[in-house]
């Protein structure tokens, strides 16, 4: 199997139909904070975030081996580089508050366009890119 590929099994159709509507879901759950936190003054909560982040490790050994577990771990290290930034990036709302705006909004957009980008793979049915 080449480095950069998704293995493929066969889910059965009932599966593979309850997967997808677990990754619309969390997927929806997703773009809700997303936009949200690009929206200013229209924050959600967070608690939104943390039930998709569940719900995907709960559910991710479920598609194992199939191109819906590329869409799992999308959201997931989405979630997580996310968080990552936002608590690298709260000593800049100690210093000013501008800077602070700017890189929160730079991640939140980042975040935003994952969650487009992977739900648009996820309603074709195309797996999505394995990291390098």
């Amino acid at each position: 199997m080449e480095p950069n590929s998704v293995a493929t099994v066969n889910l059965t159709p009932e599966r593979e139909n309850s997967l997808r509507t677990i990754g619309h879901i969390s997927y929806a759950l997703h773009a809700i904070v997303a936009v949200a936190a690009v929206l200013p003054g229209a924050q959600v909560s967070v608690l939104l975030l943390v039930g998709a982040f569940i719900l995907d490790i709960v559910k991710r050994d479920d598609a194992a081996g199939s191109w819906q577990e590329s869409h799992f771990r999308w959201r997931i290290r989405s979630v997580i580089w996310a968080a990552i930034l936002y608590v690298i990036t709260i000593p800049l709302w100690l210093l000013l508050f501008v800077p602070g705006w700017i890189a929160w909004a730079v991640i939140s957009i980042w975040f935003l366009y994952r969650v487009v980008r992977g739900w648009l793979a996820l309603n074709d049915r195309k797996p999505m890119p394995l990291p390098n």
